[in-house]
């Protein structure tokens, strides 16, 4: 269980996954060690913490290619799709939902070339009843 500490520490860690201890420790009012267990419980296998990354700069992402791909399953195969995904690295993310289409999947690809290969595999999965694909051209953090 979270309480508020927990999820103003996320916040901050979400923030900048850097920031040094005793700087989260100020912020939050509470004692180092505080902070540094409350990480650890957090790391732990089921934890809310499930690894640290690195936001790269805009320019650097400006010629990558993502899309958003919809998609609609064929029965009952929606398991077998979403591990077929699981194969792909230009797939980021995968979420369910209702309505037209079962899955939208994040793609993320260095070139149009590699984009497009990535879209004539995905098509040929076993399930996939039909696709839509959308190129995102530009991202506004809320």
């Amino acid at each position: 269980m979270m309480d508020d500490l927990d999820r103003r520490l996320l916040a901050l860690l979400r923030a900048d996954s850097r920031i040094p201890v005793a700087s989260l420790a100020g912020t939050l009012k509470v004692s180092r060690g505080t902070v540094q267990n409350r990480i650890a419980r957090m790391q732990k296998p089921g934890g809310a913490i499930q690894g640290f990354t690195v936001r790269t700069a805009p320019e650097l992402e400006a010629s990558r290619v993502r899309a958003i791909m919809t998609i609609a399953i064929e029965g009952e195969r929606s398991a077998a799709v979403v591990k077929a995904l699981r194969g792909f690295p230009e797939v980021d993310r995968v979420h369910t939902t209702n309505g037209r289409w079962d899955l939208i999947a994040e793609l993320d690809t260095e070139t149009l070339a590699a984009f497009s290969r990535t879209l004539d595999q995905i098509r040929l999965i076993d399930g996939i009843a039909s696709t839509e694909t959308s190129i995102l051209l530009a991202t506004q953090k809320m």
